[in-house]
């Protein structure tokens, strides 16, 4: 089932910085989920992402716009 948030750009990368991983989704929301394995990360981000869609949804508010995009498409 497609989801209203696919839109949104997401990515799950390691940071040497913080010595974990991190899942962003920026056009959502400041700030990401983190933690050791980066499967988990990226569960726990669509989970947030969930949630702020339903946010948004109860609020009656629209999304915000797409602003990140990915600079090459995958097919």
């Amino acid at each position: 089932m497609k989801s209203k948030t696919d839109i949104y750009h997401r990515w799950v990368a390691w940071s040497d910085e913080d010595q974990t991983y991190i899942g962003r989704c920026p056009d959502l929301f400041a700030g990401g989920v983190h933690g050791n394995d980066p499967l988990k990360v990226a569960r726990e981000l669509q989970q947030v992402i969930d949630e702020w869609e339903q946010i948004f949804e109860t609020g009656q508010r629209s999304l915000p716009p797409v602003r990140v995009k990915p600079t090459v498409e995958f097919a």
